[in-house]
């Protein structure tokens, strides 16, 4: 049975030019550093309950089954950042991460789904600063970027200049995008020319690497210190705004990912710049993966879809992704230790 992906291409997502990104009929740019607006910041107001509720009834209205659902799955591994960061990381561990993001799915999957021409694999695979060099060189030839946790990942808070030199290390071991860690003082505080100098020169220090701004919106306590933090990050340059580490006691919801991808869409409306958006932590099922991607349909549209806009940070959730693929084509659910992922 033949699945038709929601992809127009034949070949892996990330070596393809991207859509043009397009909404309400205007083309986007990438995002670039723009000034500081303190007043865009400042007038910022998230009205909590309407966010809550729109969240609640998206989960509720919004299903898909059958051949849809494994399209929408098949997009899922394309847009996933396939991650370990574990204290008890090893280059034997990084490497059998590797092999997995090159061969997301098992053989008798990928033929059962008649998807042998799209040469699926994740969108990225994201390791600690130590390991970029073995994950660079286990996914040679493949064109899987290796993203680099940085800046002080997870709590932030080294000396600016360690972490800009650790950005400039990951660079120069082959990291191809960034993952870094915002300092979340300089949001209570409401300090946003510092936030805005600090992720500005992480985006300087990144170079040709994609940023990827961490708001650990799990530590920010309110839907508008999250608003606000996002607009920061954007004018100052980030490539993506990313909710959470993974360590924090909360991590990616939905409510916190409509007020982010919100604010993406506002940005784009104001400086005809596009952003990309990465939920982290927490997102271990298909169906939530399912949950998300309506989610940026929805609020932002087709091209949001993208590995080139779209990234889920998750590792646990490609093993529920390929039960799902293999009871679609056998009617059976497989045990999880069938779906090893490291």
């Amino acid at each position: 049975m033949a699945v038709q992906p929601i992809t127009s291409t034949n070949h892996a997502p990330h070596t393809v030019q991207p859509i043009p990104v397009i909404l309400n009929g205007r083309t986007l740019e990438h995002n670039r550093r723009m000034p500081l607006n303190t007043d865009w910041v400042e007038a910022v107001r998230v009205n909590t309950s309407a966010v809550e509720r729109r969240a609640a009834t998206h989960v509720a209205r919004r299903t898909v089954k059958k051949e849809t659902q494994a399209a929408w799955l098949l997009r899922a591994i394309a847009c996933m950042d396939l991650t370990t960061l574990s204290g008890d990381d090893s280059a034997d561990r990084v490497r059998r991460l590797c092999a997995k993001a090159r061969n997301p799915l098992q053989r008798h999957i990928v033929e059962g789904l008649g998807i042998e021409e799209l040469h699926l694999t994740v969108g990225a695979v994201c390791v600690y600063h130590a390991f970029v060099e073995t994950a660079v060189k286990a996914l040679e030839g493949s064109g899987i970027p290796v993203a680099a946790v940085s800046a002080g990942f997870p709590a932030g808070l080294n000396p600016l200049a360690e972490r800009v030199e650790e950005i400039h290390r990951s660079v120069e071991a082959g990291a191809q995008e960034i993952d870094i860690v915002i300092t979340r003082a300089h949001v209570f505080n409401g300090e946003w020319q510092a936030l805005y100098d600090e992720v500005a020169a992480f985006k300087e220090a990144a170079g040709p690497a994609h940023l990827k701004a961490i708001l650990g919106t799990g530590d920010l306590m309110t839907l508008r210190n999250v608003a606000r933090a996002s607009w920061v990050a954007m004018m100052a340059g980030a490539d993506f705004i990313k909710t959470s580490t993974g360590k924090e006691s909360v991590n990616a919801t939905l409510p916190v990912s409509l007020v982010m991808v919100r604010c993406i869409r506002d940005y784009a409306e104001r400086t005809g710049m596009a952003v990309g958006f990465k939920p982290a932590g927490g997102i271990r099922t298909a169906k939530q993966a399912t949950d998300w991607l309506a989610l940026m349909k929805d609020e932002l549209g087709r091209p949001w879809l993208e590995p080139s806009l779209f990234r889920f940070g998750a590792s646990g959730m490609l093993g529920d992704i390929e039960r799902q693929l293999e009871h679609h084509l056998t009617g059976r659910y497989s045990a999880t230790y069938r779906h090893p992922i490291a």
